[in-house]
């Protein structure tokens, strides 16, 4: 049940496999005989600095992958120099997370019908010292998740929403199709619109990312409402299926957001090329999901810092591979794609 959980996508899961599918499409345009002694992969996002562009997306639950679940997490992620964003349904509280020491934490965000709730885990999340929200508009309704309704899916009875104990939402009740997709539908908010990132400005300082956007249209929107970045998801190929992977959707995003706002990719990324590929298309950097609930799942800390170091280390060799030395050296000319069209390529200089 908690593989399934974790693994399946929506419906037919086409989705899920487009979101590896697609970055095979896209292929190299390495540069040569470029001093490449010296890379750096620092970054820095929403002011905060950072190791590499690549930091942890939010994932539910993760105590049923490891006993140690966000702790676990937190602490690889601060080790690794990058950030962790915590999940609303997370089995730790933002108060335990944040007892693990020093890092630079976001909150993932889902908007309850209970607006009293929502202001009080905002506030807490600031207490806590986290730096942002990163607020979820792709959920008014869970997605049909297959595997999850033939299981049905509920939180094993050792484990609590923790950041819903206190308030009587914590425990999910069984149900005869999945127990998460039962509770949605009783605690979310389906009215959730553009005008409640205005609310959430008046009840946080915090710097709101709008997570789950795929389009111009809404990329525009969400910069003409405030929001602090936008991060291009799919929600793991996990709600409407038969949206195009995140990698392709990218692209479309950038351009409308203009540079007036970072736009960062989750999705799908399993390796380094994987990073350099969403860069060249014009994110700022990249969440990973699956990846470390798995590695979290097969060594606890030490997988997940093991997994950071290894997207570190393909990525760092992809660049110098390619012939860049710092992220402002990868450009769109460093990959082609199968929707290019043919372009005058520049001339070289040397």
């Amino acid at each position: 049940m908690a593989y399934d959980y974790y693994a399946s996508g929506a419906e037919d899961q086409w989705t899920l496999q487009e979101n590896r599918n697609a970055f095979s499409r896209i292929l190299f345009r390495p540069r040569i005989l470029i001093d490449v002694s010296k890379i750096d992969m620092t970054t820095t996002v929403l002011g905060f600095k950072i190791s590499m562009p690549i930091m942890l997306a939010p994932t539910a639950f993760q105590k049923m992958a490891h006993p140690e679940g966000e702790y676990a997490t937190a602490r690889a992620a601060s080790a690794a120099g990058t950030i962790m964003t915590l999940s609303s349904w997370a089995t730790s509280s933002v108060e335990e997370v944040a007892s693990t020491g020093p890092g630079i934490r976001f909150f993932q965000l889902y908007v309850y019908r209970d607006r009293n709730v929502v202001a009080q885990l905002v506030r807490r999340a600031e207490r806590a010292g986290f730096k942002a929200i990163a607020l979820t508009v792709d959920t008014p309704r869970l997605g049909r998740r297959e595997s999850d309704i033939k299981n049905r899916f509920t939180l094993p009875p050792f484990l609590t929403l923790k950041n819903f104990e206190g308030l009587d939402l914590g425990k999910m009740d069984k149900a005869d199709d999945s127990g998460l997709a039962s509770y949605v539908a009783g605690q979310i908010d389906r009215t959730l619109s553009w005008k409640d990132v205005k609310w959430l400005q008046t009840i946080t300082s915090l710097p709101i990312l709008v997570k789950g956007v795929l389009t111009a249209e809404d990329a525009r929107i969400a910069v003409q409402a405030g929001a602090a970045g936008i991060i291009v998801s799919n929600h793991g190929a996990r709600q409407l299926d038969y949206v195009p992977a995140t990698i392709m959707a990218l692209e479309e995003v950038v351009k409308a957001a203009q540079g007036r706002v970072p736009v960062f990719l989750d999705g799908g990324v399993r390796r380094g090329t994987d990073v350099f590929k969403a860069l060249a298309l014009g994110a700022s950097g990249i969440f990973i999901g699956r990846p470390v609930v798995f590695s979290l799942a097969a060594e606890g800390e030490a997988g997940v810092r093991k997994v950071l170091s290894m997207l570190r280390e393909e990525f760092e060799l992809t660049m110098a591979l390619s012939g860049c030395r710092s992220l402002k050296e990868i450009t769109r000319q460093h990959i082609m794609t199968d929707w290019d069209s043919p372009r005058a390529l520049p001339a070289p200089r040397l």
